[in-house]
């Protein structure tokens, strides 16, 4: 029970100095202690208040100030110390009531030393998982930079402790979010934090790849699986093996393919394209869409069933028009990447430029922010990027306008109740590419989606 840094310090108070000294012997036996005695209630309490103490023993019944009394004040002062109560045998059912109100556990007299053993090695796992959980908060607390991402809003605080819980397990992780956010730069923050960072990162964009060769791609071939399968190929998980494997537009991928890589996830193992033997693999998965994974779903272009197992852990990345506060941050670390590269003396952001930066939606989030500051560098001829330095769509007077609408309505959607949630995308995406005067790429970013997803829906509508 020996941990390592200081020595766990444990209080032992009671009455009865026989009960005191046959504790502090089985302590003694059991593990390296800092021991602290204590003969009455007021005498204990000024010990748990005076110093650090990780694990408490106290008697139930004192008479100046009982163990429930000081269990109470104990929580007042919100006292870093777990607390077991000791008990006669007529006294239990008080015991249970005060570990209702927040005592870690009790013992009964006499007590039995395989029981104390127990119980404090449970106490002082937990002291220590609270001592963990707190540094790391204070360690993550106020920080604007963590693996690549940036920001210190609540939202980006909250997503770096949830990163530090999740990247040292193997759990397979699902990242929803716009495009633009960050999603790969998640998925590669975990891979750092993991036991896996000496192991390989894997990409691989689902969109991107044709659907008669993403099988191949993922699985790799064996020679004269196919025509042109001159040689034996290895696939993206192969090649992960032993890391991370990062799948983005999970929901892109055919759903043919959604059923074998569930049996890949299940089993470790696969088989190549035209190949007769599986092939075991030590992967983990992280998989992302830039939908909510449940329109995917009922759209019946991600398995339910895929989806659950990908999501042991679900990650919602906010849009950068939510984190408003964190554009200076990650402006301003892009500006001096891009002044350095060019050798540039920009050194920062006016105040108008800022203003503009700010006030702007971000349809494309990060990558978007990103792009502008690259485009502001190359054209500042100052230390200083100004409001001429940024995009036109910045500019309040350059930004785009919305085409009217032929009957004069505004831009509600309104459908009657019951009607198919299919119906109503369809309507919707359709109204909004005649708001934007069919500019499929601003729909696109105004919807949420990826340009390829909004192609696929037309040219489904146009075959209905």
């Amino acid at each position: 029970m020996m941990n390592p840094g200081p020595k766990p310090r444990i209080l032992i108070a009671d009455d009865d100095a026989s009960v005191r000294e046959s504790l502090k012997i089985i302590l003694q036996e059991q593990g390296n202690f800092d021991i602290v005695l204590a003969e009455t209630g007021r005498h204990a309490w000024e010990q748990l208040q005076s110093r650090r103490i990780d694990v408490a023993l106290l008697d139930l019944m004192f008479d100046d100030l009982s163990g429930l009394d000081i269990l109470s004040l104990a929580q007042e002062q919100r006292l870093d110390t777990e607390i077991i109560l000791i008990t006669g045998r007529g006294t239990i059912e008080t015991a249970v009531e005060a570990m209702r109100r927040g005592a870690f556990d009790y013992l009964t007299k006499p007590v039995d030393g395989q029981e104390i053993q127990r119980v404090l090695k449970h106490a002082l796992e937990k002291r220590a998982l609270v001592d963990r959980t707190r540094s790391l908060e204070t360690q993550l607390a106020g920080l604007s930079r963590y693996e690549g991402l940036l920001g210190k809003s609540a939202a980006m605080q909250q997503l770096y402790r949830t990163l530090e819980s999740v990247a040292p397990t193997d759990a397979s992780v699902f990242i929803t979010g716009e495009s633009g956010t960050g999603k790969e730069l998640v998925a590669r923050a975990i891979h750092n934090k993991s036991r896996r960072v000496r192991g390989p990162f894997v990409a691989v964009n689902c969109a991107a790849l044709p659907a008669n060769i993403l099988e191949s791609e993922l699985f790799g071939h064996v020679r004269g699986a196919f025509t042109g399968a001159i040689r034996d190929r290895t696939g993206y998980f192969e090649q992960a093996d032993g890391g991370t494997l990062f799948l983005d537009e999970i929901a892109e991928m055919p759903i043919e393919l959604q059923a074998k890589l569930l049996r890949v996830l299940e089993t470790q193992s696969f088989r190549r394209v035209g190949g007769q033997k599986d092939t075991c693999v030590d992967v983990r998965i992280i998989a992302a869409t830039n939908q909510p994974a449940r329109a995917a779903i009922d759209e019946r272009r991600l398995r339910e069933d895929l989806y659950y197992r990908l999501a042991v852990i679900e990650i919602e990345l906010p849009p950068l028009r939510q984190r408003r506060e964190d554009i200076p941050i990650i402006a301003q670390a892009f500006l001096t990447t891009f002044a350095e590269a060019v050798n540039k003396p920009i050194r920062s952001i006016s105040t108008p430029a800022m203003q503009r930066l700010l006030n702007y939606p971000w349809p494309g989030n990060v990558r978007e922010l990103r792009n502008a500051i690259e485009r502001a560098v190359i054209l500042c001829h100052s230390e200083q990027i100004e409001p001429d330095d940024l995009p036109p769509a910045l500019n309040p007077a350059g930004a785009p306008v919305p085409a009217p609408q032929p009957d004069g309505g505004d831009d509600l959607l309104v459908v009657p109740l019951g009607t198919p949630l299919a119906d109503v995308e369809k309507q919707l995406i359709l109204r909004t590419l005649k708001k934007w005067q069919n500019n499929k790429t601003h729909t696109a970013r105004v919807l949420g989606i990826s340009l390829k997803t909004l192609h696929n829906k037309l040219a489904r509508y146009q075959n209905e």
